[in-house]
């Protein structure tokens, strides 16, 4: 048993934090972006980037929308930009792609890991003949599922390079995951939406899948039910009946 209601036929995994551990990676490759870009602008009301800036603007959301969200927050506005601006541009997407960068030299300095909770649930879905779409808004997410060894999982994936391509907005808009079970042939109501982030919650709430779970990583069980999460755990094993 999954623990999913029975009209539901597939599930879509938010990736970093749900998945895989690297949601702390992408956290500190941003604390250490806006840190620098903050700490450049040599304003007396410098702030540090916080985890509560982490999950209220940028968890779970596009780059460049995490970049426009977090700096607005801070009374501050940026040219767009390209998406491909150097690293040094004082864009939005020149912050992304410092960003980027960053995040891209940890993964390779510390790896990928899964959580074991969260591959023992691939196992048991795949096993009850569920379909599996990973929605991601990172970039990196098909070298991601590749290091952690998840691929083999995933029948369809929308990852950052989708969502531009196609021009879908971020989440909490749902578009990232109405992609998803369209590529996976299901209507959103019998698929399951599985998020760490209140963004991507919200997201699977708006786009009337039938069951979202979220997972609680970061301290925020209260938050997510708030943003319309039908059960909150803190690792997806718990799911799993005994028996």
């Amino acid at each position: 048993m999954i623990g999913l209601p029975d009209h539901i036929s597939a599930c879509l995994f938010d990736l970093d934090g749900v998945l895989t551990s690297t949601a702390r990676l992408h956290r500190e490759a941003w604390k250490e972006t806006f840190d620098a870009f903050l700490a450049d602008r040599e304003d007396p009301r410098f702030r540090p980037f916080t985890d509560a800036d982490y999950a209220a603007h940028v968890d779970g959301r596009p780059r460049a929308d995490g970049v426009r969200e977090f700096l607005l927050s801070r009374g501050i506005t940026l040219p767009e930009g390209e998406p491909d601006d150097p690293p040094t541009a004082a864009t939005v997407n020149g912050v992304g792609n410092r960003k980027n960068d960053l995040v891209q030299r940890i993964l390779a300095e510390r790896g990928v890991e899964s959580y074991p909770g969260s591959v023992r649930y691939l196992e048991a879905a795949r096993a009850a003949g569920l379909a599996i779409g990973v929605v991601t808004s990172s970039a990196n997410g098909g070298p991601v599922l590749e290091a952690a060894g998840l691929s083999g999982f995933v029948q369809a994936r929308v990852d950052g390079l989708v969502i531009r391509r196609e021009g879908l907005r971020g989440k909490p808009a749902p578009d990232s995951f109405l992609a998803g079970a369209r590529a996976l042939g299901v209507a959103p109501e019998h698929a399951a939406v599985f998020e760490d982030a209140q963004a991507g919650v919200e997201a699977g709430r708006a786009g009337g899948f039938g069951f979202v779970v979220g997972v609680n990583r970061a301290d925020q069980a209260e938050a997510l039910r708030a943003r319309g999460a039908d059960v909150v755990v803190n690792d997806l094993a718990e799911l799993l009946e005994e028996g």
